[in-house]
């Protein structure tokens, strides 16, 4: 075990074998702005570049994943993706290494999306996901809508995306989107659990597994996300994206005009 490193923002730290990224903005629930994102995509490099670290956990500090895009920060101009890889800098990165979220407390719009780009997902029972875009004028353009219906029923994934109501992780565990559920507060050590039986095998063979699953699903997945911002730049674009950041940022309901 090492200590923890990296920004203020986003912490790592070594454990065998295993890198634990930990997300640590609780003044905004962990919500990802831009520098996070940067910050997580070097984390994810790190992660990448060493041939000890063969397993990598995505975590939040705090009791909570992620409230997914920082609006206030996104209202103000800055933007939590970064060029080549997405939100940040996780949805659209090819992670050879297996990733696994450890989620606690809510994993809502982007959190969700990050979750669903990790390979495994361990999450506390009183965990909360959801797709919460369409309260705010936008969509979930970084996964929500290509991986959410390869990873549980199309319908149910439908009324999620639509209706941005909240997926408790009971229920998720249930549809088969989580792993394993724990007692709150257990989802890191229940994670680690998991991450150290995958790291204690042959690392050619690990990493052999977690090539032939991307080669066949990764790079579909990125074709559909490329597909997909044919439709989506015009909403994230539109004065209905503004406004319900502004909305956000200032407490109250939004006006929409559907423009």
């Amino acid at each position: 075990m090492t200590e923890a490193t990296g920004t203020p923002a986003v912490r790592t730290e070594e454990r065998d074998g295993v890198l634990v990224i930990t997300i640590d903005r609780p003044q905004a629930r962990n919500a990802v702005d831009g520098a996070t994102a940067r910050a997580l995509a070097a984390a994810i490099d790190e992660l990448e570049a060493r041939d000890d670290l063969l397993v990598g956990i995505l975590t939040g500090a705090n009791g909570v994943f992620s409230a997914g895009m920082d609006l206030k920060a996104f209202a103000k101009g800055d933007t939590p993706i970064v060029e080549g890889r997405g939100f940040a800098g996780i949805t659209r990165t090819d992670i050879k290494t297996p990733l696994i979220a450890a989620v606690e407390g809510y994993a809502l719009g982007g959190g969700t999306e990050m979750a669903l780009a990790c390979d495994m997902i361990v999450a506390a029972r009183d965990a909360t996901f959801g797709q919460t875009e369409v309260h705010y004028g936008i969509v979930p353009p970084e996964g929500g809508m290509v991986r959410l219906p390869e990873r549980i029923p199309r319908n149910i994934a439908l009324e999620l995306l639509l209706t941005g109501d909240p997926l408790p992780a009971a229920r998720a565990e249930q549809l088969g989107l989580v792993n394993h559920l724990t007692e709150p507060g257990e989802a890191l050590p229940q994670a680690l659990k998991l991450a150290h039986r995958v790291a204690h095998n042959a690392p050619l063979a690990i990493a052999a597994v977690k090539r032939v699953l991307n080669e066949r699903t990764a790079f579909r997945d990125t074709d559909a996300l490329r597909e997909q911002d044919h439709f989506v730049a015009p909403v994230l674009a539109s004065q209905d994206a503004r406004e319900g950041a502004r909305a956000f940022a200032e407490k109250r309901s939004p006006h929409w005009q559907g423009r």
